[in-house]
């Protein structure tokens, strides 16, 4: 299965400031009963972003300036909590498609890369810096440089990190294990007809 090889991502950003955002906060759990993941990103920061009533607060997703923006800047341990992938689904459906942190929760960071978001760490002056940037200039065009591990933005240019698996499935197109799977069928059932205790 032939996937997009996500070398670069590119775009303004958005600061959502904070340490330990968890995946409640990224997508309350009401909303999630669901049995696609289609329509979330409407949720997505839902109760920090909107009143009970449905009116806007104060909140860096609400503002024009930042709408369309496709990379979230945020603090340590994004996406901590539960094991959702809801969250990053949301993430995505909201039309972001990379993460900078200070560092990702396990889990939210291996789902994010089986939907093809690049999540790259941020030494904290780095990611202080280029939040501020932001803050400064919305219309700052940010790059993800997967390959090369850097961020770049107006005349700056600061290392990241990305894992080395997931920089490799990212480069390489092979960031989703179904559709690996999917591609190796013919071998599965190979395998499967040679296991005795699979056999009739």
């Amino acid at each position: 299965m032939e996937l997009e090889k996500i070398v670069k991502v590119t775009g303004r950003a958005v600061n959502v400031a904070g340490d330990d955002i968890d995946t409640d906060r990224i997508i309350p759990a009401r909303f999630m009963k669901c049995v696609t993941f289609d329509g979330l990103g409407e949720y997505l920061f839902y109760d920090v972003r909107k009143d009970e009533d449905g009116s806007l607060k104060d909140h860096p997703l609400n503002t024009p300036e930042h709408e369309g923006a496709t990379i979230l800047v945020s603090g340590q341990n994004f996406g901590c909590g539960s094991s959702r992938e809801h969250a990053p689904q949301a993430i995505y459906r909201a039309g972001f498609r990379a993460v900078i942190a200070e560092g990702f929760a396990e889990i939210f960071f291996g789902n994010s890369t089986n939907l093809g978001i690049p999540c790259a760490v941020l030494a904290h002056d780095d990611r202080v810096a280029l939040s501020e940037a932001i803050e400064a200039n919305p219309a700052l065009e940010v790059t993800i440089d997967v390959d090369t591990q850097q961020v770049h933005y107006g005349d700056k240019t600061v290392p990241c990190v990305i894992r080395p698996a997931a920089q490799m499935a990212l480069t390489s197109g092979k960031w989703d294990p179904l559709g690996d799977l999917m591609d190796g069928a013919d071998a599965v059932k190979a395998t499967a007809s040679t296991l005795p205790y699979l056999k009739g």
